[in-house]
């Protein structure tokens, strides 16, 4: 089926599309969302609530601002944050065991698997390293641009200015 066509009829409100666009973009949302709180019980309920924002704001989305996927992703990704600084993500930290710290060690050198399933971590890894380091922190792991700029010991400019290039890259590599 047509994407546009089937974004359309999402936008209109009918059902067995919103169940298509679910289906085709929830293993790469849950994926994202989960390398941001790093649970994957809570990046499936996220994932949920990520949808049902879709579905209400569907109104929202426009072609011409970008594509329909880029729109989902950056409402997950934005729900994610929010979830990390909420005062319950914080209290569930205050004890943590030490298989969240193994997770973080093992995932933190590389991009999670689930995130690969639209094809983005083939073209992330062709960037370069500066470029890689910058986008793995504030598109996969949910960085602000000021935690980043603290991580990568660079100037919040740097950072800022470096985004917008890696993304520009990207965008040639896609051939958007």
């Amino acid at each position: 089926m047509n994407q546009e066509l089937l974004i359309l009829q999402f936008q209109n409100k009918d059902v067995k599309a919103y169940e298509k666009l679910y289906n085709l973009y929830c293993d790469s949302i849950s994926g994202v969302v989960n390398n941001i709180v790093k649970n994957e019980n809570i990046a499936q309920e996220i994932t949920q609530d990520v949808f049902i924002k879709a579905w209400n704001k569907a109104d929202t989305y426009s072609e011409k601002k970008g594509r329909f996927f880029t729109w989902l992703l950056n409402i997950a990704r934005n729900s994610a944050i929010d979830y990390t600084r909420s005062k319950k993500f914080k209290q569930s930290k205050q004890n943590l065991n030490s298989d969240f710290f193994v997770d973080i060690l093992e995932s933190s050198s590389s991009l999670d698997n689930s995130t690969n399933t639209i094809g983005l971590k083939e073209f992330v890894t062709k960037l370069s390293d500066k470029c890689k380091a910058v986008i793995e922190l504030l598109y996969f792991k949910g960085f602000t641009q000021k935690e980043a700029s603290e991580e990568l010991n660079m100037p919040l400019g740097t950072i800022k200015t470096r985004n917008r290039s890696c993304i520009g890259e990207l965008r040639t590599m896609l051939g958007v």
